[in-house]
């Protein structure tokens, strides 16, 4: 018999009270409240947290009126930081914050109407990346959407107080053993919990196997899956108290956890004339379509834009030798019925609600929820029918 074919494919993911997940949501937080006004509103804002503190900068174009400080307040006290036993706490944080208006160098390549081309241009330069596989019923690939499980369920055995002692900060890691490109098992399941000091070590490592783990990989488990939980000991001091965050530093995390390249843009704080985030979702839309279809088992999709250009300068496929039919006749129905510019990505998948922030924790894409319009397959049967499967 022929040899198998035996590799070990890891991803992590990080709870929503992690520094740099904070810090997501908060830029994502002050987008949305922008939005609620001002639907064409801009962003690009980004913001740092450290012990006691809370830095908010960028650069803005909106007729809306946001307190930052409120929002940023808010979002701290969703996540869960509003108590000063945490060690950072949504009511004694300082807040500095300095925002201004977006330069009209870019502004005069963005805006529709002016400019060469007289249609709105893509607000940067750079290549984003959409990716999709029939492995998972999310058509994502097993170790992200599994590590994302992991953190959603940390957090939520925490909020309903099953387990009351977590705190808010958090990591998981999934490391995934495949067989001739197969999932077969788990061979690694780590996490970081952040807790009081209530709890012995023992019992949380006992609890987080129950309790999170267990429902979460269910069969991929066996009695060589190795665990590592909080496997450097106590984890007392947590979130921002014990180390600083950063918008836009957990871009792997945001997308594909690693299984494919990545164009190197972060999302969060970012409006939706700035293809590093509306491109991406755009090409993950693509992709997740063109697999739906069944044209491909797998389809990786990269498209590259120049600032102030409309239409994409490069868009490139790679379903990996898993095509049905020619990634030649897959690529001329991708660009038959799916429309690159910024203004129509915008337009097609309604990208200017107040729908940020609950993207800028456990992953942008995969998530069942009718808000990420870029996971819908409504194309899937009409590219069938034209591909003729």
């Amino acid at each position: 018999m022929p040899e198998k074919n035996v590799r070990l494919i890891t991803s992590e993911s990080v709870t929503e009270g992690h520094p740099d997940k904070v810090c997501d949501q908060i830029s994502d937080g002050i987008y949305d409240a922008m939005l609620k006004v001002d639907p064409m509103s801009r962003s690009a804002v980004e913001t740092f947290c450290t012990t006691g503190l809370v830095v908010v900068g960028g650069e803005v174009t909106t007729k809306a009126y946001v307190q930052v400080d409120k929002v940023v307040r808010e979002v701290l006290r969703g996540i869960g930081y509003n108590k000063p036993e945490a060690g950072f706490c949504c009511t004694d944080i300082g807040v500095l914050v300095s925002i201004h208006e977006q330069s009209p160098d870019i502004a005069q390549g963005v805006d529709e109407g002016k400019g060469e081309s007289k249609e709105q241009g893509a607000g940067d330069q750079g290549l984003m990346v959409g990716y999709a596989t029939n492995e998972t019923p999310e058509l994502m690939p097993l170790p992200i959407t599994l590590a994302h499980k992991l953190t959603q369920k940390l957090s939520e055995v925490r909020k309903i107080g099953l387990l009351p002692y977590l705190r808010p900060d958090g990591k998981s890691q999934v490391t995934i053993e495949y067989h001739d490109g197969k999932a077969v098992r788990a061979e690694t399941v780590v996490i970081a919990a952040h807790h009081s000091e209530s709890v012995s070590l023992e019992k949380l490592r006992a609890d987080i196997k129950k309790e999170v783990i267990e429902p979460v990989m269910g069969s991929l488990l066996d009695d060589k899956t190795k665990y590592f939980i909080n496997a450097t000991g106590k984890f007392t001091l947590g979130g921002p108290a014990a180390d600083t965050g950063l918008t836009g530093r957990k871009i792997i995390v945001d997308t594909y956890g690693g299984a494919v390249p990545h164009g190197g843009g972060a999302f969060s704080g970012k409006d939706l004339t700035k293809v590093d985030r509306s491109g991406a979702y755009m090409a993950r839309y693509v992709a997740k379509n063109v697999v739906a279809s069944g044209l491909a088992d797998r389809c990786l999709l990269q498209v590259a834009y120049a600032i102030g250009v409309a239409q994409p300068v490069g868009i490139y496929i790679d379903t990996y030798g898993t095509n049905k039919i020619s990634e030649t006749r897959i690529l001329e129905l991708i660009n038959k019925h799916f429309n690159f510019k910024p203004k129509q990505i915008i337009d097609a998948l309604d990208l200017r609600r107040p729908i940020y922030q609950k993207t800028a924790a456990y992953g942008h894409f995969g998530r069942e929820d009718k808000d990420f319009t870029w996971e819908k397959t409504d194309k899937a049967e009409i590219l069938r029918q034209e591909g003729k499967l």
